[in-house]
């Protein structure tokens, strides 16, 4: 018998599609695990390979560049794969990536033996994480519409919300999985993050390869979402171009720049924590501290001082990622009640301050500052997109893929960061965030008057990074 009554998960024709939700935000936790992973990797190549910062930030390059490739043949793949088939073939992608970190660390060791360069080594490893991201590409473009169909439209908004509580999940475990591995140590205190550092990527590949599996044989059906927009009807003659929408145009800039920023501190965290810190006390350092939960996170540096360990630095930037997830949840619903572009405005300008604290080197209260621009950046993904694309209805489609594609400043802009902070120092790197977050603050200030529209109220903090 057919039943009418609709739910969360249950779609109008009576489809409970509760399974199909699970399957889907285990996407979620998988890339956010792979996201948190590589932000933690710079300061192992550094050490490993001799790299400077600058050049370590090639990772993010590789990273962000597989997203930018991807993000529109991604889009146009999957509308013709569907829903299914498009998801396979992103975790597929996502497999061969992490397996291809064997054949990758056999090079690191080679290079070690000196039959190869350590150039080579590092672009076997850049080969791995542009894989991986292109899998990504194809999971986030399907995944995120995905999730706002599976059920009564009316609860579009819980069902993306709750999906991305895995994506915070998957950020806040995978800064400390990369630590384990790539920071590890033998019984002498050497190394072995070269000869371990497969391990985590080849156990997402597996994950993956089992979650295709299922996903091949579980019913996910291919669900058409309706065209909520009527703005395209416009007179004959009327142009249609999304470029003539200032709101769009300066959306991408204020996107490109914010990933940038992003990008910068999230992947020059544990440089920061390791380098920056003001003295430890030699307490902390001792065997029972916080009942052992901290201990190992310190190590004695050669001038005797107690100080924060790469491994001990990976853990903590879970932390800051709690902040992360807590400024997407508090966003919420602060963003229920004023102005989106008010908000973002805002958040922007807070971070303008908390990087230029932490420029001024001011010893814990630049430490914290680092932990409260975490906070602040968490509304400003998904708030951006969605004043970006505000009021172009159909167009709306074409409009997204530019503002994904945006995420080449994550690209670009950590290795600035990274070139500052060599000349320099990594707390004089921070200046590089600070001039991106005054171009997204002075964008969310300035909406009404790209957009001449009052205000958009309502926008959804879970979406996006």
């Amino acid at each position: 018998m057919t039943t009418n009554k609709k739910g969360l998960f249950i779609t109008d024709d009576g489809q409970n599609l509760a399974f199909t939700f699970a399957l889907v935000s285990s996407l979620f936790f998988i890339w956010a695990v792979c996201n948190g992973m590589i932000d933690v990797m710079d300061k192992h190549f550094q050490e490993e390979l001799g790299l400077s910062k600058a050049q370590s930030a090639w990772v993010q390059f590789a990273h962000y560049l597989g997203y930018f490739l991807m993000s529109v043949p991604a889009g146009w793949l999957a509308s013709r794969l569907g829903y299914k088939r498009g998801i396979i073939v992103g975790l597929l992608i996502v497999a061969v990536g992490g397996f291809w970190f064997i054949p990758a660390t056999h090079i690191s060791a080679l290079s070690r033996a000196g039959s190869v360069t350590p150039a080579t080594a590092f672009i076997g490893f850049l080969a791995g994480v542009c894989a991986i991201a292109t899998g990504l590409t194809f999971l986030e473009t399907i995944a995120n519409p995905y999730t706002t169909v599976l059920g009564d439209k009316r609860f579009a908004a819980t069902r993306i919300n709750l999906a991305q509580s895995c994506n915070g999940l998957g950020w806040v475990f995978g800064p400390p999985l990369g630590g384990v591995f790539f920071y590890g140590k033998d019984a002498l205190g050497h190394s072995t993050g070269n000869q371990t550092l497969y391990i985590p990527y080849v156990g997402v590949a597996v994950v993956a390869l089992v979650l295709s599996a299922v996903f091949a044989f579980a019913r996910v059906p291919d669900i058409k979402t309706g065209d909520d927009y009527h703005l395209d009807d416009a007179a004959p003659g009327a142009s249609h171009s999304i470029w003539l929408h200032p709101h769009f145009v300066l959306a991408v800039a204020a996107q490109f720049f914010y990933v940038a920023a992003q990008a910068g501190i999230f992947s020059f965290f544990i440089n920061y924590m390791t380098a920056e810190t003001p003295a430890i006390p030699a307490s902390w350092g001792a065997p029972g501290f916080l009942n052992g939960w901290v201990y190992g996170w310190f190590e004695t540096t050669k001038a005797g001082m107690l100080a924060l360990s790469d491994k001990g630095a990976a853990n903590l930037a879970s932390v800051a990622f709690v902040c992360f997830l807590i400024g997407r949840f508090t966003g919420a619903g602060l963003l229920r009640r004023f102005s989106a572009h008010k908000m973002l405005g805002l958040y922007g300008l807070m971070n303008v301050i908390m990087t230029l604290l932490v420029f001024f080197k001011l010893g814990w209260v630049s430490v914290v500052c680092v932990f409260l621009s975490y906070f602040f950046m968490s509304i400003m993904f998904p708030t951006i997109f969605a004043l970006g694309i505000f009021g172009l209805g159909a167009r709306a489609k074409k409009a997204s893929a530019f503002i994904v594609m945006a995420i080449m400043g994550g690209a670009i802009l950590p290795k600035l960061m990274g070139a500052v902070a060599d000349k320099w120092d990594m707390s004089r790197g921070f200046v590089v965030p600070m001039f991106c977050f005054m171009v997204v603050a002075v964008y969310g200030f300035n909406w009404s008057k790209f957009s001449k529209a009052e205000s958009l109220q309502g926008v959804r903090a879970g979406v996006g990074h």
